[in-house]
């Protein structure tokens, strides 16, 4: 992508993003701890980053805002709506998940 122009790639990352989020809101049954197990983010985490996005532009955007519209909706809404309780597997996987980044990051420090 780097024989695009700024503007160019700008809107292709912003229409792939647009994208994710339309997939995440036709894929409601995968839950967020399944994407942090498996990909270390969630919906909050893309909810975070607009905000860190927008802090760095100097554009003001609240967490809550920003979460309604990952989501399609109010948070609330969309946890009593849509969010299973985490089983001990799943509670299990990402603790196994988050001791090997632990780890990991262990590692790269010693390095």
């Amino acid at each position: 992508m780097h024989h695009l122009d700024d503007q160019t790639r700008t809107e292709l990352e912003a229409a792939a993003f647009r994208r994710l989020l339309r997939h995440l809101d036709d894929n409601k049954d995968v839950q967020n701890i399944d994407l942090m197990i498996l990909a270390d983010f969630c919906r909050n985490c893309l909810s975070k980053w607009l905000v860190s996005a927008a802090e760095a532009r100097g554009t003001e955007l609240d967490y809550e805002t920003a979460r309604e519209y990952v989501y399609g909706m109010p948070y609330s809404e969309w946890k009593a709506h849509y969010q299973a309780p985490a089983s001990d597997e799943q509670l299990a996987a990402l603790e196994a998940r988050q001791a090997r980044k632990a780890e990991a990051n262990g590692s790269k420090e010693n390095s």
